[in-house]
């Protein structure tokens, strides 16, 4: 009979999947701008450039988004001692959804030009969206459960970062099922996610841990 193994469990350390991440979050961003094709008539070109605002607007919108996912993908891989398999999974697929992003700006810039298939444009790029916090649910569930974040983050920490990241399906998916009868509205309840993700998170930084831990 084999006598059992000492040898320590590989720790794969977050510092390589956080490197790759950002390098996806970069190439998406960057590719945001190719959706944006000047126009064609020189001849009036401040009137062509005016037209280009749905562009301009899904741009934007999706830029700072991305930029959203990015923040909020450092304040849970900070907080990570290793990772598993797993993680590696699914920041793979999140890292796929983001890079149908671009696409999916398209797609909302097109609609919005054409004045056509405007509800079809905002259901997919909210569920693009809704995915990639889907995502992130996900990850951040099975680090708690596999017990991969660091201890000092603390409970009130733990609890805080889950609760924003739930947050975002309620809200992304509002914006989902209002889009799909008035796309505007359904456009503008997105964008008012983002002011609010950007915001610090409670606890992030292993504030007030200690009291915390008291109450619980």
């Amino acid at each position: 009979m084999l006598a059992k193994s000492n040898a320590p469990r590989l720790a794969r350390h977050p510092g390589r999947l956080v490197a790759f991440s950002d390098a996806v979050f970069a190439i998406a961003v960057t590719l945001l701008v190719l959706e944006i094709q000047p126009p064609e008539d020189f001849g009036h070109l401040l009137r062509g450039l005016g037209a280009l605002w749905s562009s301009y607007l899904a741009y934007a919108l999706s830029f700072l988004l991305i930029g959203q996912v990015w923040v909020n993908h450092h304040v849970m891989f900070d907080r990570v001692r290793h990772v598993d398999r797993e993680v590696l999974f699914l920041n793979t697929l999140l890292l796929m959804v983001i890079a149908f992003l671009p696409f999916s700006t398209s797609l909302l810039a097109g609609a919005l030009r054409a004045e056509q298939g405007l509800r079809t444009a905002v259901v997919v790029y909210g569920a693009t969206l809704w995915t990639a916090a889907a995502l992130f649910n996900i990850i951040w569930a099975h680090l708690r459960r596999a017990k991969l974040l660091d201890p000092s983050l603390g409970p009130l920490g733990v609890r805080a970062i889950g609760r924003r990241f739930a947050l975002a399906l309620v809200w992304i998916g509002s914006g989902i099922l209002v889009g799909a009868f008035v796309p505007i509205a359904g456009v503008a309840i997105i964008a008012g996610f983002l002011p609010a993700y950007y915001l610090p998170i409670r606890g992030e930084y292993g504030e007030g841990n200690k009291a915390s831990d008291r109450r619980d």
